[in-house]
Parts: C-alpha cells; sequence; structure tokens
C-alpha cells in the first residue's frame, strides 16, 4: 500500500513542483506578465490537442477496446452525479462566495491530474490514457458552454464562444478515433505522429507553469483570504467527493479501468480556468484563484488517501 501511496504522491508532486516554478519564473520576471496569455493558447489550442490526437492514434485499439463508445455515456453520468452533490454542497458556502463555489466544485481538471498519476502507475503507452481522452471528449464543451451559468443573469457579460465549443480538443479526439476506426492510420506519415508527439509532450510541463504564472499574476493583486470557504471547498472537493464516489464504485462496481477514471475525476482539484469564467462573469477572481490553489495544496494529501483506500476494492490489475 505505501509504495502505491507514494507512486501517486510522486505525480502530485511532480505537477505541483512545475506549478511552483511557474510562480518562480513570473516572480524574478524571467518572462513578462503578457507572456502568459500567449503561452495559454499555445498550450490549449495546440500542445493539448497533440497529445489527445498522438495518444489515440499510438495507443488505441478498437478490437482490444470495443466497450470504448460506452465511456462519454460513463462521462455523463459522473456529471450528472457531481451536479447534485454540487447543488447541495453550495449551501455550504457563504452566498457572497456561492457562485465561485459552485464553479469549482462542478468543474474538475479531468485530463492533466488523471493523466501523469496514470503515466506514472502504468506507463505513458496505457490504454487507461486512451480511454481518458474518450471519456472526456465532451468536458470542454460542458466547461464553455455552461461555467457562466453559475452566475446570475445580469452578472454574465460572456457570449457563447463557437470556437470553444468546437474546440481544437474535441476536433482531434474525433479526428483520432476516425483515423484508427477506419484504419487510416496505417497511412499516416510517420513523422506525423511523431511530431505530434514531440508537440504533446510540452503540455504538462507548459499548462503548470502556465497555472503558476497566473496564480503569482492573482497573487500580486489578491484580496481577502476567504479562510473558512477554503476549509469548507477543500473539504468537500478534495475528501468528500472522492469518498461519495469510493462508495458508489463498490455498490455498482464497474470494470477497473472505468472505476480508476471515475476515481480519479472524483479526487482532481477544479479545472484552472475556473478563475477567468468567474471573472468574465462579473464573479469574485481572487476566490476562484484561492480554491483552485487550496484544492492543490491539499491534493498532495488528497488524492494518495482516496487512491489507497480505492485499491482496497479494485486492486491494481
Amino acid at each position: 500500500m505505501m509504495s502505491l501511496f507514494a507512486i501517486v504522491l510522486q505525480s502530485v508532486l511532480a505537477l505541483i513542483g512545475i506549478g511552483v516554478l511557474g510562480f518562480w519564473i513570473l516572480r524574478r520576471e524571467i518572462i513578462p506578465e503578457h507572456v502568459i496569455v500567449f503561452l495559454s493558447r499555445l498550450a490549449i489550442d495546440i500542445a493539448v490537442p497533440c497529445v489527445v490526437f498522438a495518444g489515440i492514434v499510438v495507443n488505441f485499439n478498437p478490437r482490444k477496446m470495443a466497450d470504448w463508445w460506452q465511456l462519454p455515456l460513463w462521462w455523463f453520468a459522473f456529471q450528472a452525479i457531481v451536479f447534485v452533490l454540487t447543488f447541495f454542497g453550495m449551501f455550504v458556502s457563504e452566498k457572497s462566495t456561492r457562485s465561485e463555489f459552485g464553479l469549482s466544485l462542478f468543474f474538475q481538471n479531468g485530463l492533466f491530474f488523471p493523466l501523469i498519476i496514470i503515466s506514472g502507475l502504468f506507463g505513458a503507452g496505457s490504454p487507461y490514457v486512451v480511454q481518458l481522452f474518450i471519456f472526456g471528449i465532451f468536458h470542454p464543451i460542458l466547461f464553455f458552454s455552461t461555467a457562466s451559468l453559475f452566475f446570475r443573469a445580469k452578472e454574465r457579460t460572456q457570449r457563447l464562444d463557437m470556437a470553444r465549443i468546437i474546440n481544437p480538443v474535441l476536433v482531434s479526439t474525433v479526428l483520432a478515433l476516425t483515423v484508427r476506426l477506419t484504419g487510416f492510420d496505417s497511412y499516416l506519415p510517420r513523422f506525423l505522429v511523431t511530431m505530434f508527439t514531440i508537440l504533446g509532450n510540452m503540455t504538462l510541463p507548459l499548462l503548470m507553469i502556465i497555472l503558476g504564472g497566473s496564480l503569482y499574476v492573482d497573487f500580486q493583486k489578491k484580496g481577502a483570504i476567504y479562510w473558512n470557504e477554503l476549509l469548507k471547498f477543500v473539504l468537500l472537493k478534495n475528501f468528500l467527493f472522492p469518498l461519495v464516489w469510493i462508495g458508489l464504485l463498490v455498490l455498482i462496481h464497474p470494470s477497473y479501468d472505468i472505476a480508476l477514471i471515475l476515481l480519479l475525476q472524483a479526487a482532481v482539484p477544479p479545472i484552472t480556468g475556473t478563475a477567468i469564467h468567474a471573472e468574465r462573469a462579473g464573479g469574485n477572481a481572487s476566490i476562484a484563484n484561492q480554491f483552485i490553489l487550496a484544492s492543490f495544496a491539499a491534493s498532495v494529501v488528497s488524492i494518495p488517501l482516496a487512491f489507497t483506500l480505492f485499491s482496497r476494492f479494485f486492486p491494481l490489475p
């Protein structure tokens, strides 16, 4: 058990450590603040689609993964249950921070934390990585189309951006699945796959550096620290959510691969874009960033603990 705990702990610490590096880079003014915007576009519009495309083309085997189409259905079920948990969890929060509280509870960092944990446990070429990509195919659509709904209508100033609905990650996932399902991958030049793989390899460090840098920018103009709200949020998001999901998984007992992905989705911190959407919707970006930072810090303990408990009911295959 301790070795499993240690592996997951090291994976989480690797992500946190890169985020701290990003914080230090901005603090030392190694790169100017406005470069963060450019790096964010580079990561979201190029690096992430590349890692998804290369991962599916290289590792997806339709014959061995015949039930792949069920994964988005599991995602819908997951988000439906998380919505219920979020709805009741929001009443724990103060009214002044309830929108940001709910937004951060509902939208999990469903790709990058699970990706590095799966890679640490099973290797970068694991079929679980492909299942993770397919599972979350609609997550960006949900985030970009509904994040502002957590705020009152009069506070919502942003328009629906179709470029974010039909986003590069969705396009790359559909394209890669099409290539593999039709067998066209055998005609795909290997240098192209290698190029996408190399570009995709910069995804995790780039995104965590961006996160750390963004937190430093917000740290400079931070307002009051909401200690009580942060404690309530961490208890719900980092500890109660995964505990509830472990209970549900024990009851329904799906296959190990499905259970693994659901557990990781339940245990990870909020998606890093919540603060930006809170600000655009007229909310409090400072408290949204505080929720992210507190949850990231607590995940050093909470994710390994959740995974250790999970492994008692779902041993490693």
